[in-house]
């Protein structure tokens, strides 16, 4: 068993949905720190895929594969990351599913699943571990939520739901964290529209092939903004100023936004020209091998930086730089 040190490879990280996507983008990011990884997710295949990248970007790690939606099954992943590599430093909550459809012609089935990995599965994993880092006093959680944390869209109702859910039950542990002094930290990372494979295999009703709500931003974006996050004392991190305008705007408009996002902005921007053809989808079975990788098909449509991001990373320095400015200009004034 491992005796719990770094001794220099890194920290000892979990990530949940780190097949594909957003997650995997993240595995990416942590394997440069020479970070060892577990990798969960349901398919074996794209789990190979991913450690193969990090161990070839100079980290370590496990693939495990897990159904987050199974809490026993979540458990056991916990305990195999800290047999093989020690206790774990950070774990990431990223594993989710959605449907793209109008609430009614939903089934019960679609909408349980949908909520079982993307809120569940987080509650799962939240548990796994706290029962190792209650006990050290010592550990982030960071959980991934999105700009639909706040502002619903139409068509995602289940996934829209799952994520307001997770905002929840974030907010009720920080203060139950914080009323029992424990230094265990739990942030949460809001997220714009991204760049990922769950668009080629996300199961959909659409008359046409679905897209993410443009602006678009690369995976890489938001794994560097998740990795800052998991090193930073943030209560909370939003990415990208698409996600900053939807929640402010569901703050102080949130009607507008009703008859704003029944129209196009609601329906067609979440569809491309493209009609929709028949495909396999993920919902209850994970996708072949050739599905997995970190990018969609948007790239030519991405953006590969975030100003925002950056001035988020960087908003003491900023605040200096903004009141010694402040000084000089008032400086100034007197003399003149």
């Amino acid at each position: 068993m491992a005796d719990g040190t770094t001794n220099g490879k890194g920290k000892v990280v979990v990530i949940t949905g780190s097949s594909a996507g957003v997650g995997r983008a993240v595995a990416q990011r942590f394997a440069k720190d020479g970070a060892r990884i577990g990798l969960l997710a349901r398919s074996l295949e794209g789990l190979e895929g991913a450690k193969r990248e990090v161990e070839a970007l100079g980290g370590t790690a496990i693939c495990i594969p897990t159904d987050v939606a199974d809490p026993d099954a979540v458990e056991r992943a916990a305990a195999a990351v800290e047999e093989a590599f020690g206790p774990i430093d950070i774990w990431i909550n990223n594993a989710m599913a959605s449907v793209f459809s109008p609430f009614i012609e939903m089934t019960t089935e679609e909408f349980r699943r949908v909520t079982d990995v993307t809120y569940l599965g987080a509650v799962h994993g939240t548990r796994a571990a706290l029962n190792r880092m209650l006990p050290r006093d010592r550990g982030m959680i960071v959980q991934i939520g999105s700009a639909l944390a706040y502002r619903s869209i139409p068509l995602q109702s289940a996934y829209c739901g799952a994520k307001h859910a997770l905002q929840g039950f974030n907010e009720s542990l920080h203060s139950e964290l914080l009323h029992a002094k424990s230094n265990v930290r739990l942030t949460m990372v809001q997220l714009p529209a991204v760049n990922t494979p769950q668009f080629n295999w996300v199961r959909s009703r659409l008359p046409n092939r679905a897209q993410p709500v443009p602006p678009i931003f690369q995976p890489e974006v938001i794994a560097e903004g998740i990795h800052f996050a998991a090193h930073a004392n943030r209560r909370e991190l939003t990415i990208g100023w698409p996600a900053v305008q939807a929640i402010l705007g569901d703050k102080f408009i949130p009607g507008l936004l009703d008859h704003y996002l029944a129209g196009d902005a609601g329906f067609a921007a979440q569809q491309t020209d493209e009609p929709a053809q028949p495909r396999p989808d993920n919902l209850f079975e994970p996708m072949p091998a050739e599905y997995y990788s970190a990018h969609g098909r948007f790239d030519a449509r991405s953006m590969d930086s975030s100003p925002q991001l950056w001035a988020n990373k960087h908003r003491g320095a900023l605040a200096v730089a903004g009141l010694a400015l402040v000084g000089f200009l008032a400086g100034r004034l007197t003399n003149d």
